[in-house]
């Protein structure tokens, strides 16, 4: 077996293992009306849903796995069994040997959830104070603590935020301390959900950046979702795509792509606004002397060639279309797992 990074991958890499999983949860459900409440006081009616269902899967030491799908697919269930927040109806979860659900204080000093739209630091006290907590949670000592600490303060610049009040921080600059606090006893696997979720393009690089850096000096496990393309396309070699509680498919982002995308985009300025080009290819979009063509892959070369041997056009840009409609595709059922 290999790596996603196409290393192989001996069983004493997998920090992260997932045998058939299931969570399911019981959901009261009654029609509207007064009569029908009255009535779920004698008699309550309950549904069975299923958030994740027989998912199975593992993760090397060292990988950086995204977890994409729409909104109520299951993803943060998922994170949330995987740190040991919830516990499954059945299955077997196992993170760094041990079974997340017990909770146990050794293991719990060696993982981190983090999650985008949930606050961990103390709202009104500096972040430094929150800090000195976790080390007190986690037990760290204090040179050890310092260490950690500085370290996360120099990678995240946030050396004049941690002495203000949480509350009174920007979003993205509660998220840089939120981060730290939740990565200062250095853990070896880190559980990211939306991480980024509502922060400005420039702040979203800044995070991304810190967690290629903190995934490279630490070689930590990270998992993590997220609805920007953007951030799994820049930290993440291997995709986990999730819908409905099922796995739709696995496996490294581009070799994925490549499965369903069946064609590429031509766009090029006319000489003359008035040209047809709809001999070249299937004319997606029309804007003045701006079009875009759509050609399968294998006729892209001779295509190509042909418009830059005609005097139709005064430039040309070949690309692949947006990735995200490649990763719908999947999820319609374009590819299997």
């Amino acid at each position: 077996m290999t790596r996603s990074d196409g290393r192989s991958r001996s069983p004493e890499d997998e920090v992260i293992l997932v045998e058939d999983l299931v969570k399911e949860y019981q959901v009261p459900e009654r029609d509207a009306g007064l009569r029908s409440a009255i009535g779920s006081l004698f008699r309550r009616q309950v549904r069975t849903v299923r958030a994740v269902s027989e998912v199975s899967f593992s993760v090397a030491a060292g990988e950086m796995v995204g977890f994409l799908g729409p909104n109520g697919a299951g993803k943060t269930t998922l994170l949330k069994l995987l740190s040991g927040i919830l516990q499954p109806t059945s299955g077997h979860v196992s993170v760094l040997g041990c079974v997340p659900g017990q909770r146990a204080q050794s293991h719990l000093r060696r993982i981190a959830l983090l999650m985008g739209n949930r606050n961990q630091l103390q709202w009104d006290l500096p972040a430094a104070d929150s800090f000195e907590l976790n080390r007190a949670v986690y037990r760290l000592g204090k040179a050890e603590f310092q260490r950690s600490r500085d370290e996360l303060v120099e990678l995240l610049d946030i050396g004049d935020l941690v002495r203000r009040p949480v509350r009174l921080l920007s979003l993205g600059q509660r998220m840089r301390v939120e981060i730290a606090g939740a990565l200062v006893h250095q853990p070896a696997v880190l559980f990211l959900d939306e991480p980024t979720l509502g922060l400005d393009i420039t702040m979203q690089k800044r995070i991304r950046a810190f967690l290629r850096e903190y995934n490279t000096r630490h070689a930590a496990t990270v998992l993590l979702t997220s609805h920007y393309m953007a951030d799994i396309e820049s930290l993440c070699e291997r995709v986990v795509l999730i819908d409905n509680g099922r796995i739709v498919a696995d496996g490294q982002l581009a070799g994925l792509v490549d499965k369903v995308v069946t064609h590429k985009e031509i766009s090029v300025t006319l000489a003359d606004g008035d040209d047809d080009l709809s001999d070249f290819g299937q004319v997606v979009d029309r804007d003045g002397e701006r079009v875009r063509l759509r050609v399968p892959k294998a006729d892209t070369a001779v295509v190509t060639a042909k418009l830059i041997a005609s005097d139709l056009i005064t430039d040309l840009t070949v690309r692949d279309p947006p990735i995200e409609d490649a990763i719908e595709s999947i999820l319609a059922g374009g590819v299997g797992g």
